[in-house]
């Protein structure tokens, strides 16, 4: 428990409210009662495993969900953000970075809590009209394809979040689909030429995982 007597220590140290609980049942009965901000998780618990606690929460509430887990792997990961993290940090880490990730995730929450209500979504340069699909890029017309669009258009949902590849062929594709990762690697091709964007700056692709959108960050000065 000395990690996460140091998260309580660490986060409260930079302004954060904390509630903890040592077990999976005791997260899920904090997560029910208090409905926290932000939820973090360890998957190291010793009761439960972590990806069911993770999954569990994902039913009744969409509060960002950041995993803490020991195992780098990438199936692992990718596991963990299809039953619904938002988050996925591997030990060791540093208070500082734990920190920004929040802060990252509640930003993106409040961002997105009336996305699934919105008919235009403006990401960067990037606008898209879901009523007339249409879509515009520095404020041009970008030509898409229906399927070209919705990609982009479910990746704005969740702006800055890393959706993975089953996570975007079954919302686009559907579910039926959700194997045929091909699909997705032509569609991203084709979207990055279309934007110019060759070198995966916009629609960035987090290996073996998935990919999102990201704006860029303002130029100084």
């Amino acid at each position: 428990m000395a990690l996460l007597a140091a998260c309580r220590v660490g986060l409260e140290a930079l302004g954060h409210q904390v509630r903890t609980a040592e077990t999976g049942q005791g997260g899920l009965a904090e997560a029910a009662v208090h409905a926290p901000d932000v939820i973090v998780l360890d998957l190291g618990l010793p009761d439960l495993d972590g990806l069911d606690v993770c999954t569990r929460i994902r039913t009744w509430t969409d509060r960002p969900i950041i995993i803490l887990s020991a195992d780098s792997s990438e199936d692992r990961k990718v596991e963990a953000l299809d039953n619904g993290a938002d988050d996925y940090m591997t030990k060791p880490f540093g208070m500082r970075e734990l920190d920004a990730r929040l802060r990252v995730a509640l930003r993106h929450h409040a961002s997105g809590a009336d996305a699934d209500h919105l008919t235009e979504f403006t990401v960067g340069p990037l606008t898209l009209d879901l009523v007339h699909y249409e879509a515009t890029y520095h404020g041009r017309p970008l030509d898409l394809t229906p399927k070209e669009f919705d990609v982009l258009a479910y990746l704005a949902r969740h702006v800055g979040k890393v959706c993975t590849r089953r996570m975007i062929l079954e919302n686009v594709w559907g579910p039926a689909y959700a194997n045929e990762q091909h699909y997705l690697k032509v569609y991203a091709y084709r979207i990055r030429k279309k934007l110019h964007d060759e070198a995966g700056e916009f629609l960035q692709n987090d290996p073996s995982v998935g990919y999102r959108l990201t704006v860029p960050a303002p130029s100084a000065g």
